[in-house]
Protein backbone atom coordinates (compact mmCIF):
# COMPACT_ATOMS: atom_id res chain seq x y z
CA UNK A 1 0.00 0.00 0.00
CA UNK A 2 1.13 3.57 -0.64
CA UNK A 3 0.86 4.28 2.90
CA UNK A 4 1.92 7.91 4.03
CA UNK A 5 0.69 7.89 7.61
CA UNK A 6 -1.88 5.52 9.55
CA UNK A 7 -3.00 6.12 12.98
CA UNK A 8 -5.56 4.63 14.87
CA UNK A 9 -7.19 7.53 17.79
CA UNK A 10 -9.18 7.46 20.99
CA UNK A 11 -10.87 10.11 22.80
CA UNK A 12 -8.79 12.58 20.81
CA UNK A 13 -4.91 10.59 21.16
CA UNK A 14 -3.10 9.28 19.05
CA UNK A 15 -3.32 5.25 20.11
CA UNK A 16 -1.49 2.96 17.13
CA UNK A 17 -0.12 3.19 13.84
CA UNK A 18 -1.22 -0.14 12.30
CA UNK A 19 1.20 -1.40 9.46
CA UNK A 20 -2.03 -2.39 7.40
CA UNK A 21 -5.05 -2.15 6.97
CA UNK A 22 -5.91 -5.47 8.34
CA UNK A 23 -4.33 -4.30 11.72
CA UNK A 24 -6.26 -1.31 11.40
CA UNK A 25 -9.33 -2.85 10.70
CA UNK A 26 -8.92 -5.05 13.88
CA UNK A 27 -8.21 -2.18 15.81
CA UNK A 28 -11.27 -0.73 15.18
CA UNK A 29 -13.27 -3.07 16.34
CA UNK A 30 -11.50 -3.52 19.37
CA UNK A 31 -11.33 -0.27 20.37
CA UNK A 32 -15.56 0.96 19.27
CA UNK A 33 -16.33 -2.46 21.72
CA UNK A 34 -18.95 -2.70 19.63
CA UNK A 35 -19.61 1.43 19.17
CA UNK A 36 -19.68 0.77 15.73
CA UNK A 37 -21.76 -1.63 13.72
CA UNK A 38 -19.27 -1.03 10.81
CA UNK A 39 -21.79 -1.17 7.65
CA UNK A 40 -20.39 2.06 6.48
CA UNK A 41 -22.23 2.48 3.67
CA UNK A 42 -25.19 2.76 5.76
CA UNK A 43 -27.25 6.07 6.83
CA UNK A 44 -25.82 7.50 9.32
CA UNK A 45 -28.09 8.64 12.77
CA UNK A 46 -27.89 11.60 14.45
CA UNK A 47 -26.02 12.39 17.40
CA UNK A 48 -26.63 14.23 20.20
CA UNK A 49 -24.09 16.37 22.15
CA UNK A 50 -23.76 14.63 24.76
CA UNK A 51 -23.13 10.99 22.90
CA UNK A 52 -20.75 12.44 20.40
CA UNK A 53 -17.97 12.23 21.96
CA UNK A 54 -18.62 8.75 22.72
CA UNK A 55 -19.87 7.78 19.06
CA UNK A 56 -16.63 9.24 18.26
CA UNK A 57 -14.14 7.31 20.70
CA UNK A 58 -12.08 5.50 18.32
CA UNK A 59 -11.64 6.51 14.75
CA UNK A 60 -8.75 5.38 12.10
CA UNK A 61 -7.06 8.14 9.31
CA UNK A 62 -5.16 6.36 7.18
CA UNK A 63 -2.65 8.74 4.42
CA UNK A 64 -2.59 7.62 1.01
CA UNK A 65 -0.36 9.03 -1.80
CA UNK A 66 -1.15 8.25 -5.47
CA UNK A 67 -2.26 4.79 -4.92
CA UNK A 68 -3.08 2.11 -7.37
CA UNK A 69 -6.81 0.62 -8.47
CA UNK A 70 -5.66 -2.48 -6.46
CA UNK A 71 -4.92 -0.50 -3.77
CA UNK A 72 -8.10 1.47 -3.80
CA UNK A 73 -10.22 -1.91 -4.83
CA UNK A 74 -8.74 -2.55 -1.04
CA UNK A 75 -9.74 0.55 0.49
CA UNK A 76 -13.29 -0.14 -0.92
CA UNK A 77 -13.68 -3.71 0.51
CA UNK A 78 -12.66 -2.74 3.55
CA UNK A 79 -14.88 0.40 4.67
CA UNK A 80 -17.37 -0.14 1.70
CA UNK A 81 -16.95 2.64 -0.40
CA UNK A 82 -19.46 3.75 -2.96
CA UNK A 83 -18.18 2.64 -6.34
CA UNK A 84 -18.54 6.55 -8.18
CA UNK A 85 -16.93 7.39 -5.07
CA UNK A 86 -14.05 5.15 -6.26
CA UNK A 87 -14.02 5.93 -9.63
CA UNK A 88 -13.58 9.44 -8.94
CA UNK A 89 -10.41 9.07 -6.87
CA UNK A 90 -8.95 7.05 -9.56
CA UNK A 91 -9.26 8.71 -12.82
CA UNK A 92 -8.37 12.22 -10.55
CA UNK A 93 -8.67 15.37 -11.90
CA UNK A 94 -11.98 16.17 -10.09
CA UNK A 95 -13.32 19.81 -9.66
CA UNK A 96 -13.57 20.27 -5.82
CA UNK A 97 -16.77 18.69 -4.30
CA UNK A 98 -18.36 17.25 -1.40
CA UNK A 99 -21.15 14.39 -2.25
CA UNK A 100 -22.72 11.97 0.43
CA UNK A 101 -23.32 8.27 -0.29
CA UNK A 102 -24.81 7.24 3.10
CA UNK A 103 -22.99 7.67 6.11
CA UNK A 104 -19.58 8.19 3.73
CA UNK A 105 -18.69 11.66 2.57
CA UNK A 106 -16.58 11.98 -0.33
CA UNK A 107 -14.71 15.62 -1.03
CA UNK A 108 -12.29 16.59 -3.52
CA UNK A 109 -9.94 19.47 -2.39
CA UNK A 110 -7.15 21.75 -5.04
CA UNK A 111 -4.37 22.48 -2.69
CA UNK A 112 -1.96 25.22 -4.60
CA UNK A 113 1.82 26.45 -4.02
CA UNK A 114 2.67 29.45 -5.86
CA UNK A 115 6.27 29.82 -7.85
CA UNK A 116 7.30 33.22 -6.99
CA UNK A 117 10.08 33.65 -9.79
CA UNK A 118 8.14 31.87 -12.49
CA UNK A 119 4.65 33.20 -11.49
CA UNK A 120 2.80 29.91 -11.95
CA UNK A 121 0.15 28.25 -9.58
CA UNK A 122 1.08 24.56 -9.39
CA UNK A 123 -2.58 22.89 -8.13
CA UNK A 124 -2.40 19.47 -6.42
CA UNK A 125 -5.47 17.04 -5.60
CA UNK A 126 -6.69 15.82 -2.01
CA UNK A 127 -9.42 13.58 -1.73
CA UNK A 128 -11.25 12.69 1.31
CA UNK A 129 -13.34 10.01 2.30
CA UNK A 130 -15.01 10.31 5.76
CA UNK A 131 -17.10 7.79 7.37
CA UNK A 132 -18.31 7.09 11.11
CA UNK A 133 -14.86 6.11 12.42
CA UNK A 134 -12.43 6.67 9.46
CA UNK A 135 -10.60 9.48 7.59
CA UNK A 136 -9.29 8.25 4.28
CA UNK A 137 -6.80 10.99 2.15
CA UNK A 138 -6.18 10.36 -1.04
CA UNK A 139 -2.99 12.38 -2.43
CA UNK A 140 -2.67 12.85 -5.93
CA UNK A 141 0.12 15.46 -6.08
CA UNK A 142 3.10 16.63 -3.74
CA UNK A 143 1.85 19.06 -0.76
CA UNK A 144 2.42 19.19 2.90
CA UNK A 145 -0.84 20.24 3.74
CA UNK A 146 -2.03 16.67 4.82
CA UNK A 147 0.78 16.36 7.34
CA UNK A 148 0.63 19.65 8.60
CA UNK A 149 -3.11 18.86 9.34
CA UNK A 150 -2.38 15.65 11.08
CA UNK A 151 0.32 17.62 13.18
CA UNK A 152 -2.32 20.22 14.26
CA UNK A 153 -5.05 17.48 15.05
CA UNK A 154 -2.88 15.75 16.97
CA UNK A 155 -1.35 18.96 18.91
CA UNK A 156 -5.36 19.93 19.45
CA UNK A 157 -7.03 16.81 21.12
CA UNK A 158 -10.36 18.64 21.86
CA UNK A 159 -10.24 19.08 18.07
CA UNK A 160 -9.38 15.35 17.04
CA UNK A 161 -12.29 13.72 19.76
CA UNK A 162 -14.95 15.89 17.28
CA UNK A 163 -14.26 13.26 14.96
CA UNK A 164 -13.82 12.43 11.81
CA UNK A 165 -15.84 15.60 10.47
CA UNK A 166 -13.36 17.52 12.26
CA UNK A 167 -10.48 16.26 10.39
CA UNK A 168 -12.01 17.27 7.37
CA UNK A 169 -12.63 20.55 8.90
CA UNK A 170 -9.39 20.90 9.48
CA UNK A 171 -8.04 19.96 5.89
CA UNK A 172 -10.74 22.47 4.31
CA UNK A 173 -9.42 25.01 6.50
CA UNK A 174 -5.24 24.37 5.78
CA UNK A 175 -6.24 24.59 2.04
CA UNK A 176 -7.68 27.97 2.66
CA UNK A 177 -5.29 29.40 4.83
CA UNK A 178 -2.76 28.00 1.74
CA UNK A 179 -4.26 30.15 -0.60
CA UNK A 180 -4.21 33.31 1.12
CA UNK A 181 -0.38 33.62 0.62
CA UNK A 182 -0.67 33.04 -2.77
CA UNK A 183 -3.17 35.88 -3.37
CA UNK A 184 -0.71 38.09 -1.98
CA UNK A 185 1.95 37.17 -4.12
CA UNK A 186 -0.21 37.34 -7.34
CA UNK A 187 -1.22 40.61 -5.96
CA UNK A 188 2.64 41.75 -5.87
CA UNK A 189 2.93 40.65 -9.28
CA UNK A 190 -0.01 42.46 -10.18
CA UNK A 191 1.20 45.78 -9.30
CA UNK A 192 4.54 44.98 -10.85
CA UNK A 193 2.83 44.63 -14.19
CA UNK A 194 1.27 47.99 -13.74
CA UNK A 195 4.39 49.67 -13.30
CA UNK A 196 5.88 47.95 -16.20
CA UNK A 197 3.08 49.32 -18.35
CA UNK A 198 4.41 52.41 -19.42
CA UNK A 199 7.71 51.53 -19.58
CA UNK A 200 7.43 49.93 -22.71
CA UNK A 201 9.21 46.85 -21.81
CA UNK A 202 8.86 43.91 -24.67
CA UNK A 203 7.49 41.14 -22.18
CA UNK A 204 5.14 43.09 -20.35
CA UNK A 205 1.90 41.33 -22.98
CA UNK A 206 3.89 38.06 -22.32
CA UNK A 207 3.76 38.60 -18.70
CA UNK A 208 0.09 39.74 -18.64
CA UNK A 209 -0.92 36.87 -20.38
CA UNK A 210 0.65 34.38 -18.71
CA UNK A 211 -0.63 35.37 -15.17
CA UNK A 212 -3.79 35.72 -16.11
CA UNK A 213 -3.57 32.35 -17.39
CA UNK A 214 -2.72 31.42 -14.23
CA UNK A 215 -5.27 33.15 -12.08
CA UNK A 216 -7.88 31.67 -14.50
CA UNK A 217 -6.58 28.63 -13.14
CA UNK A 218 -6.61 29.09 -9.63
CA UNK A 219 -9.99 30.45 -9.72
CA UNK A 220 -11.58 27.17 -11.26
CA UNK A 221 -10.02 25.46 -8.25
CA UNK A 222 -11.60 28.28 -5.65
CA UNK A 223 -14.93 28.80 -7.23
CA UNK A 224 -16.66 25.78 -6.59
CA UNK A 225 -15.10 26.07 -2.67
CA UNK A 226 -18.14 28.61 -1.17
CA UNK A 227 -20.65 25.61 -2.19
CA UNK A 228 -18.66 22.93 -1.19
CA UNK A 229 -18.49 24.31 2.83
CA UNK A 230 -22.25 25.09 1.95
CA UNK A 231 -22.85 21.43 1.74
CA UNK A 232 -20.57 20.24 4.12
CA UNK A 233 -22.38 22.60 6.82
CA UNK A 234 -25.45 22.07 5.57
CA UNK A 235 -24.74 18.25 5.71
CA UNK A 236 -23.66 18.61 9.26
CA UNK A 237 -26.33 20.30 10.99
CA UNK A 238 -28.68 17.40 9.69
CA UNK A 239 -26.45 14.42 11.02
CA UNK A 240 -24.67 16.54 13.74
CA UNK A 241 -25.28 19.18 16.70
CA UNK A 242 -21.64 19.85 17.73
CA UNK A 243 -22.60 23.65 17.52
CA UNK A 244 -18.75 24.63 18.26
CA UNK A 245 -17.83 23.07 14.92
CA UNK A 246 -20.44 24.68 13.11
CA UNK A 247 -19.42 27.88 13.84
CA UNK A 248 -15.62 26.79 12.56
CA UNK A 249 -17.15 25.46 9.39
CA UNK A 250 -18.56 29.51 9.37
CA UNK A 251 -15.39 31.27 9.55
CA UNK A 252 -14.21 29.16 7.08
CA UNK A 253 -16.66 29.98 4.19
CA UNK A 254 -16.26 33.41 5.59
CA UNK A 255 -12.15 32.75 4.33
CA UNK A 256 -13.51 31.05 1.05
CA UNK A 257 -15.27 34.10 -0.05
CA UNK A 258 -12.86 36.48 0.50
CA UNK A 259 -10.70 34.43 -1.26
CA UNK A 260 -13.03 34.33 -4.41
CA UNK A 261 -13.89 38.06 -3.95
CA UNK A 262 -10.47 38.39 -4.55
CA UNK A 263 -9.19 36.53 -7.27
CA UNK A 264 -12.50 37.94 -8.93
CA UNK A 265 -10.67 41.27 -8.18
CA UNK A 266 -7.13 39.94 -9.99
CA UNK A 267 -8.61 38.60 -12.91
CA UNK A 268 -10.34 42.06 -13.28
CA UNK A 269 -7.21 43.82 -13.34
CA UNK A 270 -5.38 41.88 -15.60
CA UNK A 271 -8.20 41.75 -18.08
CA UNK A 272 -8.18 45.95 -17.63
CA UNK A 273 -4.17 45.43 -17.92
CA UNK A 274 -4.61 43.36 -21.02
CA UNK A 275 -6.55 46.30 -22.81
CA UNK A 276 -4.28 49.11 -21.65
CA UNK A 277 -1.19 47.02 -22.73
CA UNK A 278 -3.70 46.29 -25.91
CA UNK A 279 -4.29 50.67 -26.36
CA UNK A 280 -0.27 51.25 -25.48
CA UNK A 281 1.04 48.87 -27.99
CA UNK A 282 -1.29 50.20 -30.69
CA UNK A 283 -0.45 53.76 -29.87
CA UNK A 284 3.32 53.01 -29.94
CA UNK A 285 2.91 51.49 -33.42
CA UNK A 286 0.97 54.03 -34.68
CA UNK A 287 3.89 56.98 -33.46
CA UNK A 288 6.58 54.54 -35.17
CA UNK A 289 4.28 54.45 -38.12
CA UNK A 290 4.14 58.59 -38.20
CA UNK A 291 7.80 58.67 -37.84
CA UNK A 292 8.10 56.69 -40.21
CA UNK A 293 6.35 58.57 -42.61
CA UNK A 294 8.34 62.10 -41.77
CA UNK A 295 11.68 59.68 -42.33
CA UNK A 296 10.44 58.78 -45.34
CA UNK A 297 9.27 61.84 -46.27
CA UNK A 298 12.40 63.57 -45.87
CA UNK A 299 14.52 61.28 -47.56
CA UNK A 300 12.26 61.53 -50.31
CA UNK A 301 12.49 65.25 -49.93
CA UNK A 302 16.47 65.17 -50.17
CA UNK A 303 16.50 62.79 -53.59
CA UNK A 304 14.32 64.77 -54.90
CA UNK A 305 16.60 67.86 -54.82
CA UNK A 306 19.86 65.99 -55.59
CA UNK A 307 17.85 64.53 -58.28
CA UNK A 308 17.76 67.91 -60.12
CA UNK A 309 21.35 68.66 -59.82
CA UNK A 310 22.70 65.36 -60.62
CA UNK A 311 20.09 65.11 -64.51
CA UNK A 312 21.76 68.83 -65.06
CA UNK A 313 24.96 67.28 -64.03
CA UNK A 314 24.83 64.21 -66.25
CA UNK A 315 23.30 66.07 -69.12
CA UNK A 316 26.37 68.58 -69.40
CA UNK A 317 28.50 65.18 -68.92
CA UNK A 318 27.55 63.92 -72.20
CA UNK A 319 30.35 66.27 -73.73
CA UNK A 320 28.16 66.86 -77.13
CA UNK A 321 31.10 68.71 -79.39
CA UNK A 322 27.72 70.94 -80.70
CA UNK A 323 26.56 71.97 -77.77
CA UNK A 324 26.04 75.37 -77.54
CA UNK A 325 26.91 75.99 -73.97
CA UNK A 326 30.79 74.09 -74.69
CA UNK A 327 31.54 77.03 -76.70
CA UNK A 328 29.85 79.92 -74.50
CA UNK A 329 32.31 81.30 -71.82
CA UNK A 330 29.47 81.43 -68.85
CA UNK A 331 28.65 77.66 -69.88
CA UNK A 332 29.79 76.09 -66.74
CA UNK A 333 29.10 78.91 -64.84
CA UNK A 334 25.34 78.88 -65.98
CA UNK A 335 24.98 75.12 -65.37
CA UNK A 336 26.22 75.49 -61.48
CA UNK A 337 23.62 78.41 -61.07
CA UNK A 338 20.62 76.61 -62.26
CA UNK A 339 21.55 73.51 -60.18
CA UNK A 340 21.81 75.75 -57.41
CA UNK A 341 18.87 77.28 -57.97
CA UNK A 342 16.44 73.96 -58.48
CA UNK A 343 17.74 72.46 -55.33
CA UNK A 344 17.31 75.74 -53.43
CA UNK A 345 13.41 76.12 -54.92
CA UNK A 346 12.79 72.36 -54.49
CA UNK A 347 14.47 72.77 -50.46
CA UNK A 348 11.81 75.56 -49.89
CA UNK A 349 9.11 73.85 -51.74
CA UNK A 350 9.81 70.83 -49.16
CA UNK A 351 9.87 73.15 -46.42
CA UNK A 352 6.74 74.88 -46.95
CA UNK A 353 5.17 71.56 -46.55
CA UNK A 354 6.90 70.59 -43.69
CA UNK A 355 8.63 67.52 -45.26
CA UNK A 356 11.54 68.97 -44.36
Amino acid sequence: MSIVDNAVYKDGERVASPTSLEETFRLLAELDGGAHDHSYGAPHTPCRDSDHHHQHSAMAWIGLYRPGKAEIAALQAQFHLHELAVEDTVLAHQRPKTERYGSTLFTALRPATYNDSAESIRLGEIHVFTGPNFVITVRHAETAGVGKVRHRVESEPQLLARGPEAILYALIDQVVDDYFPILESVEEDIDEIEDALFSGRSDVSQRIYELARQVNLFHRAVAPLPLVADQFEAGFQKWHTDEELQHMLRDVRDHVVVANSRIESFRAQLNDAMQLDATLTAARQNDAAMELNEQTKKISAWAAILFAPSMIGSIYGMNFHDMPELRWTYGYPFALALMLAVGVGLYLVFKNKDWL
